[in-house]
């Protein structure tokens, strides 16, 4: 037996383990594809951020879907499939949001003082903390061990006494509520903006 050949069948294994809901077939999965998918995306989006988002809301459908996954087609492919559709609709959103992002700019006020510099981002961030507030105080907990501290799920879930799928609906839960809430207290544009600005300064 190839080693190719032993790695195909020891991942179909994992995927019929996820099918019938086991976590650490999931964890084991997700660890394997982790870097691969996250540099597929990158490549084309040029944020590790978005690149990240895109990952775990691939496996947050995953695990959601399980039970319909077919374990007798590549399960790579099916993989690439959904973070490539992620991926074209991130680029559509981005390429409008440059455009909005220029035209806030251009009416902008000039920022090149230092003073007025640390004002924006002092504003800025009592904005993402008011949407952070949005949070349950689990959610909140969750979303920064994941973004703030870079623990990875299985250590969130070891540390907090949860599963892995409920750290994963927590964190998906989490930006669905911020995106939510700056759409709807701020104008589209600046909502973009920060947006924008959370995905890269914030969430490191």
């Amino acid at each position: 037996m190839t080693a190719m050949t032993h790695d195909r069948e020891e991942e179909h294994t994992l995927v019929l383990r996820l099918i019938d809901g086991d976590e650490d077939a999931f964890c084991e999965l997700y660890a394997r594809y982790k870097n691969q998918l996250v540099y597929f995306a990158l490549r084309y989006l040029k944020s590790q951020a978005y690149a990240e988002d895109i990952f775990q809301d691939t496996f947050a459908t995953v695990w959601q879907s399980r039970r319909f996954i077919n374990p007798d087609t590549s399960f790579s492919s099916y993989l690439y499939t959904i973070v490539r559709n992620r991926v074209l609709n991130q680029l559509r959103s981005l390429e409008q949001e440059s455009s909005l992002k220029e035209a806030i700019l251009s009416q902008a006020v000039d920022y090149s003082n230092s003073t007025s510099q640390a004002i924006a981002v002092a504003e800025l961030e009592a904005v993402v903390n008011e949407a952070l507030g949005k949070l349950t105080p689990r959610q909140r907990e969750v979303f920064e061990l994941s973004r703030r501290q870079r623990l990875s799920h299985k250590e969130i879930a070891q540390a907090l006494g949860i599963s892995v799928n409920t750290v994963q609906e927590y964190i998906s839960a989490s930006l669905h509520t911020i995106r939510h809430y700056l759409s709807h207290k701020y104008s589209k544009e600046v909502d973009l903006l920060l947006i924008f600005l959370l995905s890269c300064e914030f969430c490191q």
